[in-house]
């Protein structure tokens, strides 16, 4: 299984550390946190492209995922007037532009929180909506989308892998997949192996940290409650052959080169358990 880096817990550094990080460890490729300073899509369109283009030259080390920054100010597509929804879903769409021309398989979204006043079929209408405008221009270029459910206390709109299912089912595109970030679920107490029965092949990349199982602080894997080794051995059991981003969000960014040398050391002690 190979296994990736997250920069976003090098937003307080240049992003030159992240790939030095990157291939100092021994990471396999990075995920490449699309907000500013370090890979805002409009940034990269207007020159700042080349500069991602030569670290990852540089540093031998490829951008697999690209995880524009969204679901807040000043982007959501789940919630607004016409107007806000026209730009959020435009953004995307240059993220999506800026996913492909990294060379990326995928590019990374998930939903904002749609307010407290809209019902659930107006919620469920606009996830749609967004979505399959979405997908549609993701088919245009050839660049697949990956959709990720969040945690309760983050969305109210696809928060279990029965909503990413039913999702992906209503839009019904070649290249809108889905990802298991293993935190919401196990904060639900929801199987966290539900999102490999419901998507099957559709269930394309893991977002793998741990939890405390109290809030959704993503935790360096092996200081939380869930169990990942085992969780790591039924994956590999069942077949899985998608990639696993150790996603170290914003708890660690006082030291982001300790705690990534660390988590991947982590993780590849869990699976070397099993291989």
């Amino acid at each position: 299984m190979e296994l990736g880096m997250f920069t976003s817990g090098y937003q307080r550094y240049p992003l030159e550390r992240a790939f030095s990080d990157a291939r100092r460890f021994r990471y396999d490729y990075i995920e490449l946190w699309g907000g500013r300073p370090h890979a805002f899509a409009p940034d990269l369109k207007a020159g700042e492209l080349k500069t991602v283009l030569t670290l990852m030259d540089r540093y031998e080390m490829p951008v697999r995922v690209y995880t524009p920054e969204h679901n807040a100010y000043p982007y959501n597509f789940m919630s607004g007037s016409e107007l806000q929804w026209r730009d959020s879903i435009d953004y995307l769409k240059l993220a999506l532009d800026m996913g492909k021309a990294l060379g990326a398989g995928y590019t990374l979204i998930s939903t904002g929180h749609g307010g407290y006043t809209a019902t659930r079929r107006e919620l469920w209408d606009r996830l749609i909506r967004s979505l399959r405008e979405l997908a549609d221009h993701a088919e245009s270029i050839g660049h697949p989308i990956l959709l990720e459910a969040l945690a309760p206390c983050e969305t109210n709109v696809c928060t279990s892998a029965s909503d990413l299912a039913e999702a992906l089912d209503a839009v019904n595109s070649p290249l809108l997949l889905g990802v298991c970030d293993v935190v919401p679920p196990y904060l639900s107490r929801e199987p966290i192996l539900n999102y490999l029965d419901k998507l099957g092949s559709r269930m394309a990349h893991l977002h793998l940290v741990d939890s405390n199982g109290t809030d959704d602080t993503h935790l360096l894997p092996g200081d939380g409650s869930i169990p990942l080794s085992e969780l790591l051995q039924e994956l590999l059991e069942r077949g899985y052959t998608g990639r696993a981003t150790i996603e170290l969000v914003t708890a660690y960014l006082n030291e982001p080169s300790l705690y990534a040398r660390r988590a991947l050391r982590n993780v590849r002690n869990m699976l070397e358990e099993y291989t």
